[in-house]
């Protein structure tokens, strides 16, 4: 992609804005695209049903088919090329209970079994090629709820629950190991540093390492080529956060990349290629909007994390 040159840490450089500035999106990845999915848009409390596509080969921006409802705080995760959303807030900060599945070869959602729990601020990932949908809000309480979908049989199971209820965290897959971390139980003055692991081969969690920093309103991406989990972002009542916190879950330890060049909340996170672009948010606290596309060349980081030690 095109860069305007790198950030003051070094290790940054930026993509084209995207189309509409957006938070608290879901966001996902199909082979070398990125998928910003509804959420909050441009200005005010409004809820967004557009689908922004960001291809990382090119450094462009395209559109895909909307999304059938207006959502914000929902989830994504992609199974065998198609698209899995899962909960978020309708208008009205109603919390959904709806599947859409949406199939890039026909540029079309259709709707799926819904989810047993209506919840928002949730987190969602693929492993085994079963989708899990853990955590969230159902607007009173943080929920520990952990429920998974089959693509094969189009039927949803309850899972053991997550042990620290909460929202507005992250989450990681490696080794079909899914890695949750971060998020508040209640407002972002809550924040908790959590990492808790789930290996759904034998339905149990176990507590990690946690983040250095406490942090909700987060967005993770998980590098398959080193093995690590980048998490980046996060809100606090009086400010945003501009961290970068890598936890390896081998040696089960976290270390520090470079801080964003854009503080913020609500945003999103993908690693394509070894390059990790970093997507919209809220650049102050409560509903705000940015648009940056922010790019860690996380071989390029490494290098230079080594070369100073």
């Amino acid at each position: 992609p095109s860069a305007s040159g790198p950030s003051a840490s070094g290790a940054w450089t930026n993509g084209a804005s995207s189309p509409t500035p957006k938070m608290e999106s879901a966001y996902t990845t199909i082979g070398d695209k990125i998928y910003i999915i509804a959420g909050y848009g441009e200005t005010g409390k409004r809820n967004k049903n557009s689908v922004e596509v960001y291809d990382t080969a090119t450094d462009t921006w395209t559109t895909a088919a909307p999304v059938p409802v207006n959502l914000n705080h929902a989830a994504a995760a992609t199974i065998d090329g198609k698209i899995y959303l899962v909960g978020g807030y309708l208008d009205d900060k109603i919390p959904s209970n709806k599947l859409f599945i949406y199939d890039p070869s026909t540029n079309q959602w259709q709707e799926g079994k819904s989810m047993p729990t209506a919840r928002a601020a949730l987190t969602a990932q693929s492993a085994g090629g079963i989708l899990y949908a853990v955590g969230g809000t159902d607007e009173s309480n943080p929920l520990t709820v952990n429920e998974a979908y089959d693509p094969a049989t189009q039927t949803w199971t309850t899972k053991a629950p997550m042990p620290t209820p909460r929202q507005h965290m992250a989450s990681g897959v490696l080794d079909d190991v899914l890695y949750v971390i971060g998020g508040r139980p209640k407002g972002k003055g809550s924040n908790i540093d959590n990492n808790e692991a789930y290996d759904p081969r034998t339905d149990t969690w176990t507590a990690k390492a946690p983040m250095p920093t406490p942090r909700g309103g987060i967005a993770a991406a998980t590098v398959t080529s080193n093995g690590e989990i980048y998490v980046f972002g996060g809100e606090a009542p009086e400010k945003t956060f501009d961290n970068t916190e890598i936890y390896n879950p081998t040696t089960d330890s976290w270390s520090t990349g470079p801080p964003m060049p854009t503080a913020r909340h609500g945003l999103a996170a993908a690693d394509v290629g070894g390059k990790i672009y970093v997507i919209g948010g809220g650049p102050t606290p409560d509903i705000s909007f940015a648009n940056v596309v922010e790019i860690l060349n996380v071989a390029s980081n490494a290098a230079a994390a080594a070369a100073s030690s």
